[in-house]
């Protein structure tokens, strides 16, 4: 057994968590629910255990790293942060129905990882430009950033799906009664974008500097560079809009539904295009 056949079977554990959630909502079953919390959580310690066991691998291999230099990797750690961001929202929040929203995102992510044959799962030695202390810095501050969005994406389809409700039947409205209210949404939507701003700025940060250290420049317009001011500049006028024209509810909601694609761009597509990022698709 290695390592990503552990993280192949977490794929079916989230897989089946993000089941149940759905079950949970849809069925108004909410007790139901604290078997997804339970098996999501089993699954992100196996997911640790995971990442700490290919990370081991690699120095047995001689060309020791951490884990996140390659798609498979920064999958496997988009889906990681995820789900831990989810589970500490779940915590403090206390409502499990949010799981149906982000916890099929990090299915969904494992699940391109580990079945899809475009994505190769060995572990292969850093290219010269990958061999920086700047790496673990770098990645991690930009997927922390990618998974805050990715729960904000979540949160913003509750609310669009919400603001919809006009006037709720008498005691209670269907399978949206488990939702939390607009308002709560709402925030906790502008939580995490502001949340995911702060860490993107510090990856745009953390990558300019090293690649002046690699490159001999901080910014060269790059397609993945590009893109990440595209996405930082959404987020930026987002959280800009709500404090200057107070834009809240639906208007915030399009905006994060709109930086999150943004961010699917610079995260997936600008891999496969011509430049000094490109080795992301390897």
């Amino acid at each position: 057994m290695t390592s990503s056949t552990l993280l192949s079977i977490i794929t079916f554990v989230y897989g089946l968590s993000a089941f149940i959630y759905i079950f949970s909502w849809v069925f108004k079953k909410p007790e139901v629910a604290r078997l997804a919390t339970w098996t999501a959580a089993i699954g992100f310690i196996g997911h640790a255990a995971g990442i700490i066991w290919r990370w081991n691998e690699s120095y047995g291999l001689g060309i020791g790293h951490a884990p996140l230099s390659n798609l498979y990797e920064s999958l496997i750690f988009f889906a990681f942060s995820l789900t831990l961001i989810y589970l500490i929202i779940e915590y403090k929040y206390r409502n499990q129905i949010i799981g149906a929203f982000i916890m099929p995102l990090a299915f969904l992510t494992m699940a391109y990882a580990s079945l899809s044959p475009s994505v190769s799962n060995h572990i292969q030695p850093l290219i010269p430009a990958l061999k920086s202390n700047w790496l673990i810095a770098h990645v991690i501050a930009c997927f922390i950033g990618y998974s805050a969005f990715a729960v904000a994406f979540g949160l913003s389809l509750m609310y669009l799906i919400k603001q919809r409700e006009v006037d709720p039947p008498a005691g209670g409205s269907g399978w949206l009664e488990l939702f939390p209210g607009k308002q709560a949404l709402d925030e906790l939507t502008h939580q995490m974008v502001m949340f995911g701003f702060i860490f993107l700025t510090a990856g745009i940060i953390t990558g300019a500097v090293w690649a002046n250290s690699a490159w001999g420049r901080y910014w060269g317009w790059d397609p993945k560079e590009t893109w990440s001011l595209i996405t930082w500049l959404v987020y930026a006028a987002l959280l800009h809009a709500r404090v200057r024209w107070d834009w809240r509810g639906k208007r915030s909601a399009y905006l994060s539904v709109l930086g999150f694609a943004a961010v699917m761009v610079t995260y997936f597509f600008v891999n496969y295009l011509p430049g000094l990022h490109s080795y992301g698709s390897s």
